[in-house]
């Protein structure tokens, strides 16, 4: 496979027990040879899948056919590969057609499983990604994406790894795509993009929206060779994303809107009134992953470092103690009906770890991570037909009061959860 560069990732670096990486291609007429050797093995391995995998009637993902959570975690084998266990599981609940249409859900989730494959280099996990995109993507690049939304551009990040991976040359166009989108998307009068280009988001940056574009932008940049440009777009929409959206305990509020119309905005501040976990968890990976990707030299870098440091004294400070994990209204983990939510709390856990690992924050925030890790680790559990099943993961979520966030519903096996658990375990297993 196609190795010049890993794309900017936090789980881009395998584990020391890992086979070892096979050679880079050659390039020029040999280079082409191998490369289309690849191609006729990721073939190969396409069909296979296709042949192997279950049937599985085209409809909803898995957030909306719920299997029954499997609650019996004591009975769980010791020394389980999380990691594979759910991508296999995954992967056998669905097939690349049938995982659902372009979405951020699904993007995070093979985000994470393209993590998975980078440790275990099992290449029926890069094959499926493969496949999935590639019903998106024609032959000259073409993606029929408007992208409006942030939400829409979270997924690109597959076409970085898939030209990383490949070297075909449609998914730098495919991409190339977003990255022009970005010229005339619309902004904030401080420059923040907004959370889409629609008359009820027009105005509105939500916490959520960082990690739809900025990861992105920073391996689109290192891809291509525009980190003169990415690097610090992303650095800045970070910091006025924070501006606007952390409050005084270091937690951010889910929304802000800069023309106070929202019914949910503050007429002072523009803030929504919640502090709800997913959006706070998105904003924290996002930090980490850009912060691994930028130079120290970076003129916005010690003010996102602030910021960072800052959340992450929240984020610890709102663990609940009793299980390790946070609560879906972070800071109201006392109030009635609160519950915690698998999804913030394996975002939190990596973010943390991830952070102490590079130096981005203290390294007692370790402790903090283990905690959540074990925490998470009790919401994973093989059910009868061996699959695994992950549970309590809030489904998707616009901005509301209290009373809204702790009535969502909770899934099973929700994209959110496993792609956010695969990111987690990945960088947990290193620290074991």
């Amino acid at each position: 496979m196609r190795r010049h560069r890993s794309p900017t990732s936090p789980i881009s670096t395998p584990l020391q027990s890992a086979p070892p990486k096979p050679p880079a291609p050659p390039t020029g007429p040999r280079g082409k040879a191998a490369r289309a050797v690849l191609a006729a093995l990721l073939a190969g391995c396409a069909a296979l899948t296709a042949q192997t995998a279950p049937a599985a009637a085209e409809g909803p993902p898995a957030a909306d056919r719920t299997p029954a959570p499997d609650r019996t975690h004591a009975a769980q084998p010791r020394g389980t590969d999380w990691s594979r266990a759910l991508v296999d599981s995954t992967t056998t609940r669905f097939t690349p057609t049938s995982i659902g249409g372009w979405s951020y859900p699904v993007g995070l989730y093979l985000f994470g499983q393209y993590g998975t494959y980078q440790r275990t280099h099992d290449a029926r996990y890069l094959t499926y990604i493969k496949s999935y995109v590639d019903r998106f993507v024609d032959g000259d690049g073409n993606i029929g994406q408007k992208f409006n939304s942030l939400d829409s551009m979270q997924a690109g990040r597959l076409l970085v790894i898939l030209h990383h991976e490949t070297g075909e040359d449609r998914y730098r166009v495919a991409a190339r795509k977003i990255r022009d989108r970005l010229k005339s998307y619309p902004r904030t009068g401080d420059g923040g993009f907004w959370h889409a280009d629609t008359d009820s988001r027009a105005h509105q940056l939500w916490s959520d929206g960082v990690y739809m574009v900025t990861p992105f932008l920073v391996e689109y940049g290192k891809e291509f060779g525009d980190e003169a440009y990415t690097d610090r777009e992303a650095v800045e929409q970070l910091n006025v994303y924070a501006r606007h959206l952390q409050a005084d305990n270091g937690l951010f509020q889910h929304a802000y809107d800069e023309s106070r119309t929202a019914s949910w905005a503050d007429k002072d501040t523009g803030r929504a009134p919640e502090q709800w976990c997913r959006a706070i968890g998105w904003y924290s990976m996002a930090a980490v992953d850009v912060l691994d990707a930028t130079p120290r030299s970076d003129p916005g870098r010690g003010e996102l470092l602030g910021h960072v440091r800052k959340l992450a004294g929240g984020i610890a400070k709102a663990q609940d103690p009793a299980t390790g994990r946070w609560f879906q209204v972070v800071n109201k983990g006392t109030q009635e009906g609160n519950w915690t939510e698998t999804s913030c709390s394996s975002m939190f856990t990596f973010a943390l770890s991830r952070a102490a690992e590079k130096g981005y924050v203290a390294p007692s925030y370790q402790g903090v991570a283990r905690r959540g890790y074990e925490g998470v680790l009790k919401k994973i559990s093989l059910g009868a037909d061996g699959l695994t099943n992950l549970t309590d993961i809030s489904i998707g979520t616009n901005v509301g009061d209290y009373a809204f966030y702790i009535a969502r519903p909770r899934q099973t096996n929700d994209f959110h959860g496993l792609g956010a658990f695969l990111i987690m375990n990945e960088q947990l297993r290193k620290q074991r």
